[in-house]
């Protein structure tokens, strides 16, 4: 449940609100908005039942929550979180851009590509260092090498690295390295895994399921934030459905929806979702006229060479074309961008 507080609430009526709740040994997640203090309620509401709160100094009224996620629902946390990632910012009034290989495969290949993303407006450099493939006979990735590479990469452009994470030992190895920790769509519902991502300390983008519900999603993000890490950004890679023009079905009403349950910031991925380089840039302007606070789009020096993904990935021209389109969709949606 969440106490909302009456505007003119003083400190020590919200204090006496939490002191209670803890003295209960139920955990109390404070939110001060601009308007109003919401006080949620994570634990055993049961425990409370004595304690009429509904009637305590600087309470205004108690609304149930319903749903079994609560520190990533927006009933808890009204106003939409900003996540902070190095020197750059996801969240509402930004269009972060998230750019790079499915896969490290090179020194060479990752630099240039780095350098390239951030001409166009990356702020962002995603690389694969642990890569999950369907096919155990299919390139793995470089795992720590890779790891090296793209720290080289941050240190000579600037940009904030992301990789994704597949393991204990990988997380164990990457949070010396990157600035962003990523949990794949195969791993969403790994929980240890999240657990321990929500201890790493780094910030964390969750990708959603092959086919998981947003609630199920949700949970996910919940259990990272249980562990005590806020710093959670959301990323809708496409759903597995009965079509197969696409690799996957983008599913766009996930934006509207995530904005509307959490708070947490929401990009998507239109290069995992299609499969197709050329459907990317469609599906990346619909992404951003839905609402999402960024993209991740999968560039390569040579896509027909790529060892992994490259039939999805954008060369280049296409990239430094795609940002140049989107500029005017970002305006549009009130967002800063280049």
């Amino acid at each position: 449940m969440i106490i909302i507080m009456k505007p003119n609430a003083s400190q020590e009526a919200v204090n006496n609100i939490t002191t209670t709740i803890e003295s209960r040994g139920l955990k109390a997640h404070l939110s001060v908005g601009t308007q109003v203090t919401i006080v949620g309620v994570v634990g055993d509401k049961t425990l409370l039942a004595d304690t009429n709160l509904e009637l305590a100094d600087g309470v205004d009224k108690i609304v149930p929550v319903t749903e079994s996620y609560k520190l990533v629902n927006r009933k808890f946390h009204p106003e939409m979180s900003t996540i902070t990632v190095g020197n750059t910012s996801i969240g509402p009034g930004n269009l972060t851009i998230m750019a790079g290989p499915c896969a490290v495969e090179s020194q060479e290949q990752l630099m240039e590509t780095a350098f390239a993303v951030k001409k166009a407006g990356a702020t962002f450099l995603r690389g694969g260092a642990y890569k999950p493939r369907t096919s155990p006979y299919s390139f793995q990735g470089l795992e720590e090498e890779g790891l090296r590479y793209m720290k080289e990469a941050r240190e000579a452009t600037g940009l904030m690295v992301v990789c994704e994470v597949t393991s204990m030992r990988a997380l164990e190895k990457a949070v010396n390295y990157v600035d962003m920790i990523q949990i794949g769509a195969r791993n969403m519902q790994n929980f240890e895994l999240l657990k321990e991502c929500g201890k790493a300390g780094l910030p964390v983008l969750l990708k959603r399921g092959l086919a998981a519900t947003i609630e199920e999603w949700l949970n996910a993000a919940e259990y990272i934030i249980s562990e005590g890490n806020e710093r959670i950004v959301l990323c809708e890679r496409g759903i597995r459905t009965y079509e197969t023009s696409t690799r996957n079905t983008l599913d766009l009403s996930a934006v509207p929806v995530i904005r509307q349950k959490s708070h947490l910031p929401i990009i998507v991925d239109p290069s995992h979702a299609t499969g197709v380089w050329s459907y990317v840039p469609p599906l990346a302007k619909a992404a951003v006229a839905a609402g999402a606070d960024g993209l991740m789009i999968e560039v390569h020096p040579c896509p027909e060479r790529a060892l992994s993904d490259g039939p999805q990935s954008l060369t280049f021209a296409n990239f430094e074309g795609l940002t140049k389109e989107l500029k005017p969709y970002a305006s549009l949606a009130g967002r800063t961008f280049l």
